[in-house]
């Protein structure tokens, strides 16, 4: 039985189908996810989970090398805004586009984990990279 890491067996299937390049999106509650697109639905409850504890929890098992959000993230909810493009760390790469884009966006992406969350424009998108154990000589 599995016991530690992601215990969600469809999250756990989505991380380990993520390549290098390819888009997993993180929503709020009342993201409009395109047709098509593979979701794991988390929302419990109004709040529950927040964006921030996922990307938390992903963290630890997802490689990142670039997050993608909305102007309108950063000028509604700045605290959000400042909390997700830091959750990765450092030196990862922030590029900000109009909420109708990101939209655009999502339906390029493999797949869509939806929170609980009901903070506005509470989502992102992750391109997996290449995490810090990949070796190269130079």
């Amino acid at each position: 039985m599995k016991e530690i890491g992601i215990l969600n067996r469809a999250i756990a299937k989505i991380i380990s189908e993520q390549g290098h390049g390819d888009l997993l999106m993180v929503c709020d509650a009342g993201f409009a996810i395109p047709k098509g697109i593979e979701v794991v639905d988390l929302a419990l409850a109004p709040n529950k989970p927040m964006v921030m504890e996922m990307l938390t929890e992903l963290k630890q098992y997802f490689s990142v090398e670039k997050m993608i959000l909305a102007n309108q993230t950063k000028e509604t909810n700045p605290t959000l805004f400042k909390d997700v493009a830091g959750s990765f760390g450092e030196g990862i790469e922030v590029e900000m586009i109009d909420h109708t884009e990101l939209k655009q966006k999502s339906h390029e992406v493999k797949a869509v984990i939806r929170t609980g969350d009901f903070t506005a424009y509470g989502n992102v998108i992750l391109v997996s990279g290449a995490g810090e154990r990949w070796y190269c000589e130079k």
